[in-house]
C-alpha cells in the first residue's frame, strides 16, 4: 500500500510539474526615456471571453473568463502613478503617453499554446515611438494569457518600487 501511494504521488508531481511552460523573456526596445511621462491615453480595445469546461462524475460545468487589454493596461498604469485621459489635449500633450496594443503571436506548447502581445508607447505630442514591448503568457484560459502577458509587459517597463 505505502508503495502504490508512493507511486501515485510520484506520478501526480510528474504529471503537475510537466506542464509547467517555459516563457520567453519579455523583450523591450526604449528609444526614448518613459520618466518625464505623467498622463497616458490608452487605445481603445475589444474585450474577449474565454470559456472552459469540465464534467465530473457525467455532470458539466463551464465557466467565462473576460479580459479587455485597455482594461488591463490601465490598471496596471494605474499602479505606476500614472494618469489615463480620456482624450489627448494638446496642453498635456508633452507630457502624454499613448499606448497601443496587439496581439503579435502564439506559439504552441505541448499542453496548448502561448500568446504573444507587443505594447507599443508613443509621444502625443510627436507620435515617435518612445518604447516597445513584446512578452507572452500561458494561463487556463486565452484571456489568462493576455492578462499574463500584458502584466509581464509592463512590470519590465515599469517595475513597482
Amino acid at each position: 500500500m505505502k508503495l502504490f501511494k508512493a507511486i501515485l504521488i510520484f506520478c501526480s508531481a510528474t504529471i503537475l510539474s510537466s506542464c509547467s511552460v517555459q516563457l520567453q523573456p519579455v523583450t523591450i526596445a526604449r528609444h526614448f526615456p518613459l520618466e518625464d511621462y505623467t498622463y497616458v491615453y490608452i487605445t481603445p480595445t475589444s474585450g474577449l471571453t474565454s470559456n472552459r469546461g469540465s464534467v465530473y462524475k457525467g455532470t458539466g460545468s463551464t465557466y467565462s473568463v473576460s479580459a479587455n487589454p485597455s482594461e488591463i493596461i490601465a490598471g496596471s498604469i494605474f499602479k505606476r502613478g500614472l494618469i489615463q485621459v480620456p482624450e489627448i489635449k494638446p496642453e498635456l500633450a508633452s507630457k502624454t503617453l499613448i499606448v497601443n496594443y496587439g496581439e503579435s503571436g502564439r506559439r504552441t506548447v505541448w499542453c496548448g499554446y502561448t500568446v504573444e502581445v507587443t505594447l507599443q508607447f508613443l509621444s502625443a505630442e510627436t507620435h515617435q515611438v518612445l518604447c516597445t514591448a513584446t512578452a507572452e503568457g500561458f494561463g487556463s484560459t486565452e484571456a489568462d494569457d493576455i492578462r499574463i502577458a500584458i502584466n509581464r509587459a509592463l512590470s519590465e517597463i515599469f517595475p513597482i518600487k
